[in-house]
């Protein structure tokens, strides 16, 4: 069997065409591409607008700078998730605290954040970044109601979750990013996310403020708007108004976006498909704890995350039948970075313990049935060894 990887892309005729089409065009950065991406993108989240970026990291920064972290300002997160998603805050200065993860769903549990929040004074805590790990959807309208009562602002870290969504009170599928109860959203376009420019991010919102803001971040803080300039000299003026970065996406990324995007919801299912069989799989066997999905959430499924305990023993198994499979995340609390900066300690049991445990199995669109079939008698082969 070939080697088999815990994720990987897909690069279609169709996505070749469309980036050769940028290439022999008169843009391949700032052009219109990007802007037809940000707008293909918005709708697909159901989000009034969308800011297309370097990376899904250049996109959580942009985010805290827009919310106006500021030195000293705390900020809350979930351990369980790339550092990226903490270090945006430390960026700008700010301080990050971890709360636990809820032992069902891996997400943030927000019992938990509750409970920090009613422990301290009344703003101690100026935001949350909740985030839709491994494409389960956090109950964003369970977060907002908590944000208003605390004052806290939110940046949905949904880079695992684009097509994910759950259920409001209302009854209505709350697509993950689509602004109505995140302040902003950001999305990662790494290869083995569900869709693919080689690097790239996206922010979505639905506060129009907000959005001018991220457009001025990412490009220098520079302007050419006549409305925002203190003086026009001509055509060909320009004012750096605010500290920005070049934090621009190409059209040749965006071009490729646009391809991917357009069969987004045929990745989505291919993943649920392959969900499904691992599910049925893997269900009744004792020693192996498949992922929670309750009936009010679509999960995305971005990854396939295991529960068993020789994560260790099965990682190295798998490998030597030549598949790789993967662990999300060392907890970021743990990191020597993060662990120099605090002040105590942080007692973050259910965390430590999944990380302890978990292992992500091969999870993308085309994973064959064959190649699957392989992967499940591997695992069960080890487990019931």
């Amino acid at each position: 069997m070939k080697p088999i990887s815990y994720g990987r892309q897909f690069i279609s005729d169709e996505d070749i065409n469309a980036v050769i089409q940028v290439l022999k065009s008169d843009f391949l950065t700032q052009g219109p591409t990007i802007q037809h991406f940000e707008k293909e993108f918005a709708k697909y989240v159901d989000a009034k607008y969308a800011v297309a970026v370097a990376n899904g990291t250049a996109a959580l920064h942009l985010s805290a700078m827009a919310l106006n972290v500021q030195p000293g300002d705390k900020w809350l997160t979930t351990p369980i998730t790339f550092v990226a998603s903490a270090n945006c805050i430390r960026y700008c200065g700010g301080e990050i605290d971890f709360i636990d993860i809820d032992s069902k769903t891996y997400c943030i549990d927000i019992v938990k954040l509750e409970e920090k929040l009613k422990s301290v004074p009344k703003g101690t805590y100026k935001g949350i970044i909740p985030v839709d790990f491994a494409g389960y959807p956090v109950n964003m309208e369970e977060i907002r109601s908590l944000a208003n009562d605390y004052d806290l602002k939110i940046i949905e870290d949904a880079c695992h979750a684009p097509g994910g969504f759950f259920v409001d009170n209302q009854g209505t599928n709350q697509k993950c990013g689509n602004g109505q109860f995140a302040d902003l959203a950001i999305f990662s376009f790494h290869p083995v996310k569900h869709i693919a420019t080689g690097e790239g991010g996206m922010i979505t919102t639905n506060n129009k403020e907000l959005y001018e803001k991220l457009c001025l971040y990412r490009t220098h803080g520079i302007t050419r708007n006549e409305d925002q300039m203190s003086e026009n000299h001509g055509g060909w003026y320009y004012q750096m108004i605010e500290l920005g970065y070049n934090y621009r996406l190409s059209d040749i990324q965006a071009a490729l976006g646009i391809s991917q995007l357009s069969r987004a919801d045929i990745g989505l299912n291919a993943r649920q498909e392959i969900a499904q069989r691992y599910n049925q799989a893997f269900t009744k066997n004792d020693h192996i704890q498949t992922p929670f999905v309750a009936n009010e959430a679509n999960h995305a499924y971005h990854l396939y995350i295991i529960q068993i305990d020789d994560r260790k023993g099965l990682y190295e198994y798998l490998r030597k039948h030549n598949i790789f499979s993967q662990v999300h995340y060392v907890p970021v609390h743990t990191m020597p970075y993060y662990k120099n900066q605090e002040n105590t300690k942080h007692d973050l049991p259910i965390a430590e313990t999944y990380y302890d445990h978990c292992l992500s199995l091969p999870m993308y669109p085309t994973l064959t049935i064959n190649e699957q079939n392989y992967v499940i008698d591997k695992v069960l082969d080890f487990v019931n060894s």
